[in-house]
């Protein structure tokens, strides 16, 4: 399949993958008709999507079924008045139904909006109107249903709501009673263009109001690069990412890049995240191909993991924040396996990985992705030196890049404050070292400045990191009259060690850091709670921690 979208598909090393990787982007191209229901022909009795509950209970659909339940979903979803360019909002969870509609949406010409289950009514409410939503897919529980519904005198462009179930209020279409009685499909005569928008995510909002992110057809050929190289996945490799469905990552790790491949894409439909059953399902399925954010694997080495048969792993790969080289070095020594880095934004696909022939550095978010032209620039826009930091920029003088998303959707202004003059600007900082390397080191927003030194959070959350009583930390700066800013340490401890919280062991925590790195950068302030401020997607938000440390400053002040 790969073979139709790239000149060349077997890369001998790095050289030979950046002077020739080189995309064939076909006009008019559909992923749905274009690589799944060629699927369906090529290899229809290979299973497509394995998806399983905790429970014990799973299907399995072949590529033939995938072309059959899409087309099922797609004729009733154009039954109910859905067509080319209207926006359809998805909130599904992990449910398999996730899969088949948004390949339908595709198959319409259609634009998906994957949203995450856990909005509020004000949520929903801020998207069916920056979007103008025409039609809501949901899971049918309360708290969905009720979210929903309660959002709708706020939001008139939503002509129809269709519940998978098994709660369906009134008002909300039946999926499973009525999809039986949809028509054969018939493919529409005009679907789409390659510059039609057919994917929009809303960011998961580190700072601000969500943005919404519009990709075009040609999106899942960017996720080329991430499923067959980066996660090194091939016909009769299962893959496990773990991501929501309402986020950018399911893109990355559960839909695009991995059937391009062939290969099956598992899902585990975990209501809430637990360590010991992920690695059971690992072990059952016999998962060979595993993604997950650093937070995931941070639990997961907290783990006895000699009590579960990871055998069948062969890969494992990591993106959305970066990776700590403890967790790294101690998932490697578990498991013999070395843990491969990826960096990207919901406006790209990857733009900095660790291929299969590339040497992972522990920490490291791996080499630029010849897909994009990388640089890495000064606040005056000049290119740094090496082990210099700057903002990762992808420069756009000679067009946009595959993979590249069109802008902020009805949002000019905000798409030209980061994109202009040929250069997409990511307001992540980094460093590159000499052999190229690049190596994650804040947001713009959340380098600290204290006493005419510049601390990059992650240097300081890794030292941490290393030790044994921490699962997970956020570095933030705290103002101080004398300094500028003090740096600030939240930690989550593991259970074992809460009892221990005190001034004690904030004084081990800040030795330990002066002896693991700098000792300028220790964190001078300390507080210990149960859980950090996180997206969802699972990222910290460091602006919340800011937030809650400056009011309660106002309060005591």
């Amino acid at each position: 399949m790969i073979e139709h979208f790239l000149k060349q598909t077997i890369f001998a090393d790095n050289e030979d993958y950046r002077r020739n990787l080189e995309f064939t982007v076909p006009e008019n191209f559909n992923f749905a008709y274009d690589v799944m229901d060629r699927w369906a022909a090529e290899a229809p009795d290979s299973v497509a999507l394995l998806w399983a509950r905790e429970n014990g209970e799973h299907r399995t659909f072949t590529f033939r079924q995938v072309k059959e339940e899409s087309d099922r979903a797609a004729s009733y979803l154009q039954s109910l008045g859905i067509g080319r360019g209207d926006k359809v909002m998805i909130i599904l969870k992990r449910r398999y139904e996730f899969w088949f509609t948004v390949l339908a949406l595709h198959k319409l010409g259609a634009i998906a909006i994957p949203a995450t289950h856990m909005l509020t009514r004000r949520d929903i409410v801020y998207r069916n109107q920056k979007a103008n939503i025409k039609a809501i897919v949901c899971v049918g529980d309360d708290y969905v249903v009720e979210q929903i519904a309660e959002a709708m005198p706020e939001s008139p462009s939503v002509d129809v709501l269709v519940s998978v179930g098994p709660i369906v209020p009134m008002g909300f279409h039946n999926w499973h009673r009525e999809i039986g009685s949809a028509k054969p499909f018939v493919r529409p005569t005009e679907v789409n263009t390659n510059s039609d928008v057919m994917l929009a995510y809303f960011t998961s909002g580190t700072n601000g109001e969500p943005k919404m992110v519009a990709h075009d057809y040609t999106y899942p050929i960017g996720h080329l690069t991430t499923g067959v190289f980066w996660h090194n996945l091939h016909m009769g490799s299962i893959h496990l990412t773990v991501a929501d469905t309402g986020w950018a990552k399911a893109a990355w790790g559960k839909l695009y890049g991995q059937w391009f491949a062939g290969a099956t894409v598992f899902v585990l439909d975990q209501e809430r995240f637990n360590a010991q059953r992920l690695l059971q399902a690992i072990e059952k399925y016999r998962i060979t191909s595993f993604c997950a954010p650093p937070t995931v694997y941070r639990y997961l080495v907290h783990e006895d993991l000699s009590r579960f048969d990871l055998s069948s792993l062969e890969w494992c790969t990591t993106a959305g924040e970066a990776l700590n080289p403890s967790v790294f070095d101690r998932f490697k020594a578990a498991t013999g396996i070395s843990l491969h880095e990826g960096f990207g934004q919901t406006e790209t696909t990857m733009t900095l990985g660790t291929m299969p022939w590339v040497t992972p550095k522990p920490g490291s978010m791996g080499l630029p992705n010849p897909q994009y032209n990388i640089a890495l620039l000064r606040a005056d826009g000049t290119p740094c030196d090496d082990n210099e930091n700057g903002e990762i920029c992808i420069i756009t003088s000679q067009g946009k890049p595959l993979g590249l998303f069109l802008g902020y959707f009805g949002d000019e202004d905000l798409t030209r404050s980061v994109w202009h003059d040929g250069i997409y600007h990511t307001g992540d900082v980094a460093y590159r070292d000499e052999d190229g390397y690049y190596w994650f080191v804040g947001r713009t927003d959340d380098v600290i400045k204290s006493s005419g030194y510049r601390i990059g959070p992650f240097e300081v959350e890794s030292a941490l990191m290393c030790h044994p009583s921490v699962v997970e930390c956020a570095i933030t700066g705290v103002p101080d009259e004398f300094r500028g800013m003090v740096v600030k340490a939240t930690v989550v401890l593991r259970e074992d060690w809460k009892p221990r919280a005190g001034e004690p062991l904030i004084k081990e925590l800040q030795e330990h850091v002066k002896r693991t790195t700098a000792p300028y950068k220790y964190p001078r302030i300390i507080e210990f709670v149960d859980e950090l401020p996180k997206t969802i997607s699972g990222k910290i938000r460091r602006v919340e921690i800011r937030r809650r440390d400056a009011e309660n400053a106002s309060e005591n002040g």
